[in-house]
């Protein structure tokens, strides 16, 4: 019954999944209302929510664009189900602005096999990527992404490699002119980034733990299906789904290396795991195990959620 409702992409079902969007949204920042009494904090809240639904955009956008996925709704469900598992994510702005430039240039990056515009496209990946990377400082690690897609597409033209550069050098002056206007300094907040912690001891309390174990389960079956499938994919979608597949994977060394460890970091799996999850969900197969795979998600998702508040 749930596969059927958001097996079309309609305005409806877009709606829904706002709404349920702003109703945990609602839900767990009542938990401390005073951040009502300060204007910044107001406009961070509604920045947070506005650029969280914007990447549920554009995730659908990049899956349905390249042929990863049919014409339904099932990459914004998933991609609400997944985020729901780290609620502290509608604290966190910085991961949640790092995470977006990251959709931004992945989009980029997975256009890239339709040859059009391929410089564009690298160089505005590249740039996204590199500021990223000044709100998170290992984002720059998606670069490798950069290089991967050239290697896939475009590697007879020399000049596409040398695009990423031209975009970190781009990307370094803006941020010393901004050092510069608003007199901060850039060296220090630079290397205070440039910080790794390998420990995954950082649980706080049992649920943050059951929530990490639940997730990384879903991305196990979910990373499996898509392997165990990958030869019945058409041919042209092939370079497609390795770079998806790279991306999950990079986020994962993101939040292996990163400092100030916390489940939040696990924000840049989301996006590609929630079209490797709607990948399976759409294979054929029997109706039953389909409702099942989704209804155990939900399930788990809900859990998740309510345990953490």
């Amino acid at each position: 019954m749930i596969t059927s409702v958001f097996k079309k992409s309609t305005p409806l079902n877009f709606s829904l999944v706002v709404i349920l969007i702003l109703v945990f949204f609602s839900v767990y920042q009542i938990q401390d209302i005073s951040w009502v009494n300060s204007t910044i904090l107001i406009f961070e809240k509604v920045g947070i929510l506005s650029v969280t639904i914007i990447s549920v955009f554009i995730t659908s956008f990049i899956s349905k664009k390249n042929g990863l996925s049919k014409d339904s709704s099932y990459p914004i469900l998933f991609y609400f189900l997944l985020f729901s598992f780290f609620p502290s994510l509608w604290n966190n702005l910085n991961l949640i602005l790092a995470n977006f430039f990251v959709l931004l240039a992945l989009r980029r990056l997975v256009s890239l096999h339709s040859l059009k515009a391929s410089k564009e496209k690298i160089f505005d990946a590249s740039l996204w990527i590199f500021v990223a990377s000044l709100f998170h400082f290992w984002c720059i690690l998606y670069i490798a992404l950069v290089f991967i897609s050239i290697m896939f597409h475009v590697a007879r033209d020399y000049r596409n490699w040398i695009l990423p550069f031209i975009a970190f050098f781009t990307a370094g002056a803006l941020f010393l002119l901004f050092s510069i206007v608003f007199n901060l300094d850039g060296v220090a907040y630079i290397s205070n980034s440039v910080l790794t912690n390998f420990e995954i001891s950082y649980f706080t309390n049992n649920y943050q733990n059951i929530a990490f174990s639940i997730y990384a389960t879903v991305a196990l079956f979910f990373v499996i299906s898509v392997v165990a499938t990958f030869g019945s994919k058409p041919l042209i979608t092939h370079a497609t789904y390795k770079k998806i597949i790279a991306s999950f994977f990079i986020g994962i060394i993101i939040f292996i290396i990163s400092s100030n460890k916390s489940n939040d970091l696990l924000v840049f799996t989301i996006a590609p795991l929630a079209i490797m999850a709607t990948n399976h969900i759409e294979l054929p197969q029997v109706k039953l195990k389909q409702e099942i795979v989704l209804g155990v998600l939900i399930l788990c998702s809900l859990f998740a959620f309510f345990s953490q508040l």
